[in-house]
């Protein structure tokens, strides 16, 4: 099937995070094992001027923190220019073909107030299809193809 549900995996990798300006948040630990590589996502539910929200993308050869390193070029920034001229706006970063197994997404808010919301990692060109949805993070999909009208 060349439906894109199943040629991905939806991973949640980190809750929303509340308002600051000073969040240093790490996502959780994604293993790109059999993908060509992952995007993460996240949304900027909350924004107030010269607030700034970036989200960079670390790796690491071992599923741990402790040696994550930022990739170069790995970074999706945004500026406030007005309060709440960023909410429902997102922060994307795609990595393809990534040198380290394990790779993580790092939220952080500076100068002014920026609230995340969740973040969301799809692994994608897996080795193996169709790709399962892990059943803690999808509670229901479907996928149709030229289906009828209800």
């Amino acid at each position: 099937m060349q439906n894109l549900l199943n040629q991905i995996k939806w991973d949640y990798v980190k809750a929303a995070v509340a308002a600051a300006n000073n969040t240093d948040d790490d996502s959780a630990i994604v293993d790109t094992q059999g993908y060509d590589g992952v995007v993460f996502v996240t949304t900027i539910t909350d924004s107030v001027i010269t607030g700034v929200a970036t989200m960079t993308i670390e790796q690491n050869s071992a599923n741990s923190g402790t040696g994550m390193a930022a990739l170069s070029g790995a970074v999706a920034t945004a500026t406030s220019g007005a309060n709440d001229d960023l909410n429902g706006k997102t922060l994307i970063v795609d990595v393809y073909r990534p040198r380290e197994r394990y790779l993580r997404a790092n939220r952080v808010s500076a100068t002014a107030n920026i609230a995340f919301g969740e973040c969301h990692a799809i692994l994608y060109k897996g080795i193996r299809t169709p790709v399962s949805q892990p059943a803690a993070d999808v509670a229901d999909s479907a996928v149709v193809t030229s289906p009828d009208e209800s």
